[in-house]
Order: structure tokens, then C-alpha cells, then sequence
């Protein structure tokens, strides 16, 4: 199960679902863990935050 499927909108019909599926991935990963390597800078993470805030602003969520 890759965590793309496990946080996939409108695959689970319930917290509780995803919630196991998302447990279920972390058992399947913690069997041969790889570390997380960023591949963007913080700058560039921010400018696109500030990018999406821009676009919902106004926006009733």
C-alpha cells in the first residue's frame, strides 16, 4: 500500500477507515524505514503556501 492510496480523497468512507489504512502503512513502512529527504528549500515551501493562500483567500471552506 503506498501513502498515496492511503490519504487518497474519497477512497475511505470513514475517519476510522482511513485511520486503519494509514496505521496499516506505517506498519508496512517501518519494516525497511528510509529516511525522508526534503527536496525543496523552506523558501520555496513557504512561497508556495503563500501561493494557495492567495488563491483561497475569500474562499468560504
Amino acid at each position: 500500500m503506498s501513502v498515496g492510496f492511503a490519504v487518497r480523497r474519497g477512497v475511505h468512507t470513514s475517519v476510522t477507515a482511513l485511520e486503519k489504512d494509514i496505521l496499516a502503512w506505517v506498519d508496512i513502512w517501518n519494516e525497511d524505514p528510509k529516511p525522508f529527504v526534503w527536496i525543496k528549500t523552506a523558501e520555496e515551501i513557504l512561497a508556495s503556501l503563500e501561493l494557495l493562500l492567495h488563491r483561497i483567500k475569500g474562499e468560504e471552506h
